[in-house]
Formats: structure tokens, sequence, C-alpha cells
């Protein structure tokens, strides 16, 4: 019996030839990476174990996104205790303001996080550099101090589940559709410590930033990782960007997979996830009219380019409702310096958005954007759990850029169809 992508890379770094699921690993970690909000605890952890070093300054990232820019004295100081660990341990790839990003936009943007790597992170949507065919998951603060300290850590090796995609994509349909309606077809636990290995012709033919904004969110279904194979789409985006060995893994043809789900998406609309869950998810012409007070375009999810044209394609020559404010977030300074070159931003502003500077700040209820009770908001972010972006009170609907544009210019849930 053969291996899927997942299987081999995490029998490769737990230096063994073969693994099946279930086994229990210990395996070398390439990459670490923690936040403004899960680093201090790991950072506390690690000093009290009175350690000298890390275990390798080159493979630990530091990116201060959530609460940043600061927005208040705690937060502040949680920024500083990063900024203090990484200086006392020469942390090479520590990010803040003027250089940070939204992280998991920031890491494959900046060639740290390859094909074939294991990587942790203690956030839950590290599994997005399994668009990059790596294996990619959210650990907590306390495992992320391990791995600072040893560069190592155990896994119970996941079942995977394969997704294959056939058909043609209608239009505005993008990757966060797909993966939308894909969490709407098997539910929030449908993939409960699985892989989820994306594969198809329309897979195939998808960009690399679709493929982040399903990776992002395989652990709305409660998957362990979510994983692309990797190809010339792949090569093309980290080359220039890469500047370490990398290796390109596939699945074996024999592998095994608990489940298999072929989905045509001939008949996928663009999509819309209900409150309080990703799996609520239908078709936007079955969305009803509802009227929003807030819309946000950004996030690890839909903050790239290809998320910024499309939005700007449809708001160019339009105003936003005078009903409900748009917020706007590149998801990296050099996403908002190209979106600035191509015009985007003029486009935006003149519509009547407020442009952020990369922050994932609204999308936790952190800051930039936070719901007062009983408003009603639609982002282009990964959850929409009760009190997500703010009150308890309101609700939160996800949908892709596309939508997220159409809707906030008519103020209510929308299709760019509707505007003709």
């Amino acid at each position: 019996m053969g291996m899927t992508i997942t299987e081999k890379i995490l029998a490769a770094h737990a230096k063994k030839k073969k693994v099946e699921p279930g086994e229990l690993i210990i395996a070398n970690i390439d990459i670490a990476l923690g936040n403004d909000i899960t680093a201090p605890l790991a950072i506390q952890e690690f000093e009290s174990l009175g350690l000298k070093k890390v275990f390798n300054p080159g493979r630990i990232c530091l990116v201060p996104d959530h609460f940043t820019p600061n927005k208040d004295i705690k937060s502040a100081e949680q920024v500083k205790i990063l900024r203090d660990f990484a200086k006392k341990y020469k942390i090479k790839n520590y990010f803040e303001i003027g250089q940070m990003g939204v992280e998991h936009a920031l890491l494959p943007e900046k060639g740290i996080v390859c094909p074939g790597d294991l990587i942790i992170g203690a956030d839950s949507h590290t599994c997005t550099y399994g668009a990059l065919g790596a294996f990619s998951t959210g650990v907590g603060s306390t495992d992320l101090a391990s791995v600072m300290a040893i560069g190592k850590l155990w896994f119970k090796v996941p079942e995977s589940i394969k997704f294959v995609y056939k058909g043609k994509l209608r239009k505005w349909v993008s990757g966060k559709d797909l993966i939308l309606y894909t969490i709407g077809l098997i539910g929030v636990d449908g993939a409960l410590y699985q892989s989820m290995e994306f594969t198809g012709p329309v897979i195939e033919k998808l960009s690399m930033d679709n493929r982040f904004s399903m990776a992002n969110m395989a652990i709305e279904a409660g998957a362990k990782n979510g994983i692309f194979i990797p190809d010339d789409i792949t090569l093309e985006y980290i080359k220039n960007r890469v500047q370490r060995p990398y290796k390109f893994y596939n699945s074996d043809k024999d592998a095994k997979y608990s489940k298999i789900h072929e989905i045509d998406v001939n008949n996928i609309e663009p999509q819309v996830a209900f409150p309080h869950l990703p799996e609520n998810a239908k078709g936007v012409s079955k969305a009803g009219k509802i009227s929003l007070d807030q819309v946000v375009i950004g996030s690890c999810t839909n903050g790239r380019m290809e998320d910024l044209r499309i939005a700007a394609k449809i708001l160019k020559n339009r105003k936003v409702s005078s009903n409900l404010r748009l917020i706007v977030i590149p998801a990296t300074q050099n996403i908002y310096m190209q979106a600035m070159k191509e015009g985007l931003i003029e486009i935006f502003i003149n519509a009547g958005a407020a442009v952020s500077t990369p922050t994932c700040g609204p999308c936790l209820g952190g800051h930039m954007g936070i719901l007062a009770k009983g408003e009603k908001a639609l982002a282009t972010t990964n959850r929409n759990f009760v009190g997500r972006m703010g009150s308890p009170e309101s609700e939160v609907y996800l949908a892709g850029p596309a939508i997220a544009a159409a809707s906030a210019i008519l103020g209510r849930i929308s299709s760019p169809e509707d505007l003709t």
C-alpha cells in the first residue's frame, strides 16, 4: 500500500520509510510560527525552562499581526515580549509594523515556507501553507515553546480524505467558494483530525492565491491539515522566493483514503456562509436580501492580490452604500504597495472604503472594525462564530471578494450579477 502526500512528508521528517494513520511519531520541524496572541505564553514557558538558546534562530518566525498596530497598552506589551525575545535570541524572521503582514500571507510571500516542509504555528490557520504542498498545522503555545527549544514535536499521523473537483468554474466562483461549499457538504467536523487533500482537474488550474484560500479554511472542517499536490503553478510561485532546498511530494496511486469526495463544480455558484458556522453555506441566489452594516475584505483567507483585483473590478466607478462601512485590508505591505501601483487603493477610497495597513484586527474582533449589538457584517474572513467580530449579538456572514464588493455597493448580500 502506498502513501499519501501527508504521510510521505511526515515519514520523511520522522526519518522513517513509512508511516500509517494513527501512528505516533516524533518529527523534525522546519518552521515554527507565533504571533502576538500566542507567542507570549510560549516565550514564558521557554524562559521558565532556563534555556540559553533556541533550536535554530533562522527557523522561528514571530509576527505580531492580531492586535497591531497596537490597539491598547496590553497589546503593546504583548508585542514587546516578542520584540525582546527576538532580539535576545537573534530571531531572523521577526516582522513588525512597516514590515509585517498577516502571518499566513507573509510567510509564503517571503519564501520562508517551502514545499515539502513540516510547519507548525501557534495559530489554527497555519494549515494555509498546505497550498504549497507542505504539511502545516496549528498547535498550542506550549507546543510552540517545546519546538523553539528542541525543533521537534510529536504527531499522530492523520487519515486522509481526497476531494476531487471536476467541471468548469462559473464566473465569480473562487477557491473561497469551493472551500465554503465543501465545508457545507461535510460539516465543521467532517474532516476531524484528518488531512484534506485537494485534487482534480479544477484544482490543477487553480491559482496559488485561490489555493491558499482553500488550505486556510481546512481547519474549519476540523482537519489536521489541508494540502495540494505541488505542480508547475507552485513552482512558478516559489521561483525567486524560496532560497533553501525543498521537495515536491505527491500521493501514490494506491494510497489509502478514509473517504473520496468527487465534486462537480459546474453548478456551484458563489457561496455565503450564514451565522454562526462556516458549514451554513448556501448559494448567493438563495441567500436572500439581508441588509448589512459592515463589509470587510482582507484577512489570511482573502487579502491577497487576486482578491483585491476582483473587489476593485466591481467597485470601480461605483460607490459603497451609505448604509454600511467597507473596510479593505491588504494582507501584506507588498500587496498594499502593488495595489497602490495598480490603482486599486484609489478605486477603494473613491468608492468610499477605508483602507487599512495589514492587520488581522476585525477578523477576530480585535480592532479596526468591531461589531455592535444587532449589527450584521459580511466578511472575506474564515470564521463566523458567535461574537467572532464583536458583540455576541452581532452576525457574521462569510463570502469571497466578489460577493463582498457587490454587497458593499448594494448594502445587502448580493452577487455582482445584481449590479447590472
